[in-house]
């Protein structure tokens, strides 16, 4: 992934207004980050604990979705959950985030959700820069590009079921 700058993730967003992308909170380590081992950039928010915030590059352009973690994760953690993103498994480390979709659909309240690791390092995990653990991380005859491909196919079909329906070229929706 290509370094994005605070400018370039506030105007990515599909799912938030213009105004909620001006008040979120960006990561100010930007420059510190590992960009070319990122297949997209996650945070959560400091400010809302619940929050969390994904961008990754679609055909070429930054593409941002704002989340939200499920409450109800609690019960799980004693079990072991998978990631459908990164396929990584952790016991108590992957958490329901929920993103509101993009456009009208959104404004009705409709949402998609997807299992996510929680600490949204996906990207590091499947390139084994990061380790969940024993077991975590499945023995496959995949190649690491091959299982980098698998990430940002997975990624880009839940950026896509979020902005179904929706016009997201436009950047955030219109309202304020």
């Amino acid at each position: 992934m290509k370094p994005l700058t605070e400018q370039e993730i506030r105007t990515a967003f599909v799912n938030c207004t213009k105004g909620e992308a001006k008040r979120l909170s960006v990561p100010r380590d930007l420059a510190e980050r590992p960009w070319e081992d990122l297949d997209f950039l996650g945070w959560w928010d400091p400010k809302a604990p619940e929050r969390a915030y994904l961008v990754t590059e679609l055909d070429g352009r930054p593409v941002a979705l704002a989340l939200r973690s499920s409450a109800a994760a609690a019960p799980s953690q004693a079990r072991r959950s998978m990631c459908s993103l990164c396929l990584t498994t952790h016991t108590g480390g992957v958490s329901l985030m929920v993103a509101p979709k993009a456009g009208k659909a959104g404004q009705q309240g409709n949402s998609v959700g997807a299992y996510i690791c929680g600490d949204l390092a996906c990207s590091l995990y499947v390139r084994g820069k990061k380790d969940a653990g024993p077991g975590a991380r499945l023995q496959e005859s995949l190649t690491l590009e091959e299982k980098i491909e698998r990430t940002v196919a997975n990624l880009a079909a839940f950026f896509a079921n979020v902005t179904a329906g929706a016009d997201a070229t436009a950047g955030a929706r219109a309202t304020a």
